[in-house]
């Protein structure tokens, strides 16, 4: 295959990842305003929208270490190819959607970095990968920012109900527009990286970059917009799960609290150049409010499922991208046979979402103020009366006679 078609073709992947990316993760900054009635669905997907798009202009860190750090150099350069950073991206749709399908809040960051794993060792063994960078901006991130998010957002919670007075807490619904809209562009200054990462990572292994080159600015131009567009699709099933399934009904001041601390986490990481999972992030935060609020209950249920979810997506998006990666090598039509089972099953996925379809509708709330007309019970059919007993007279009756018969004299 020409190189250049391929590279195309790539970036093409590339934008569809980053566009699965923004409709995935609309719930780590909007699940909760939704829930609190802060902000209209659609209003809520157009404001992340728009805030992911600003943010993936700030910063460039994360996409560096995607590539420039994660795959190891080698003599012949950096050791991945174009065909196998298809194979990788493939591996990582497919378990985004499949995840997506099933409500799942799983990360699509880690689904990425398990895609170019597994493809990288089907292309060029173990070795292509770099441990170090593997360790300490990708696995420790993950055990340690969902922790530090969901104990920020307890002590956050436990200080909002104490300070403020139950009367007053409905405040916080504004305050969490403005939390809500942090969120939105911490993650653009984040999970939009990776996909540049990806490109930028594609080109230097085309040839068509140096090795320690910065993204181009049209490949950030382009990824912000892919993101963007994915997030005003709206993950409406994501935002169902955390929204309404991970805790009890969450007021104001929780959603407040769970949005700061997911933005001081999410930030920082990003100064720091940490590829963290945003969804991990925005769930153990949700956690910890319901933790931090008495009389709030986590469901623990599914608290598990995601958990659960988190540990298998390295291995299970990995697992994809190597098949994909293995059928990629069988020449000269692997590829092409690559792009359309990916299609097929991408499409399959849509039309079985479609049988249990949830929607902005879902999650209908009125306006504060707002009458809502109650509904009228519906009336019980009347029992029919019985008949009255004669009461019973204490008085000695007196006997009747019967004189109609007696003749008269």
């Amino acid at each position: 295959m020409d190189l250049t078609l391929l590279v195309v073709l790539v970036i093409g992947l590339a934008l569809l990842f980053d566009f699965t990316n923004g409709f995935h993760d609309t719930a780590n900054a909007m699940a909760t305003p939704i829930a609190t009635g802060a902000l209209k669905p659609r209003v809520a997907v157009g404001i992340a929208a728009i805030l992911n798009l600003v943010g993936a202009f700030l910063s460039t860190e994360v996409a560096r270490t995607i590539s420039g750090g994660l795959i190891r150099e080698g003599d012949g350069g950096v050791q991945i190819t174009p065909v196998l950073i298809l194979a990788g991206l493939i591996g990582a749709i497919v378990w985004n959607l499949l995840t997506w399908l099933l409500g799942l809040p799983s990360s699509s960051s880690h689904a990425l970095f398990g895609g170019l794993i597994g493809a990288a060792i089907v292309g060029f063994g173990f070795g292509a990968i770099d441990g170090g960078v593997l360790v300490s901006k990708i696995l420790i991130p993950a055990v340690l920012a969902p922790v530090t998010a969901m104990g920020i957002s307890f002590l956050a919670t436990k200080v909002a109900y104490a300070l403020v007075r139950k009367g007053q807490r409905d405040g916080f619904k504004r305050g969490q527009i403005f939390t809500s809209s942090l969120v939105s562009l911490a993650h653009g200054t984040n999970d939009a990286q990776k996909t540049m990462g990806v490109i930028t990572l594609t080109l230097i292994a085309a040839g068509f970059l140096d090795t320690d080159a910065h993204p181009p600015f049209w490949v950030i131009a382009a990824c912000a917009l892919a993101i963007a567009a994915g997030t005003y699709a709206g993950g409406w099933r994501i935002i169902k799960t955390l929204g309404k399934d991970l805790t009890s009904d969450i007021e104001p001041a929780q959603g407040f609290a769970a949005e700061a601390s997911t933005t001081a986490t999410i930030l920082s990481s990003s100064y720091l150049g940490f590829a963290l999972s945003t969804t991990q992030v925005a769930s153990g935060s949700v956690i910890g409010t319901g933790l931090g609020r008495k009389g709030a209950k986590v469901k623990w249920g599914t608290a598990g499922k995601i958990a659960i979810g988190w540990l298998i997506t390295i291995p299970a998006a990995g697992t994809l991208a190597a098949l994909a990666a293995l059928l990629a090598k069988v020449e000269p039509w692997g590829v092409w046979v690559d792009v359309v089972v990916a299609l097929l099953v991408i499409g399959g996925i849509y039309l079985w979402s479609r049988r249990n379809r949830v929607s902005h509708r879902t999650f209908h709330q009125p306006q504060p103020g707002q009458f809502v007309k109650p509904k009228k019970k519906p009336k019980k059919a009347k029992k029919p009366k019985k008949p009255k007993k004669p009461k019973k007279s204490h008085k000695p009756q007196k006997p009747k006679h019967k004189n109609k018969n007696k003749k008269k004299g």
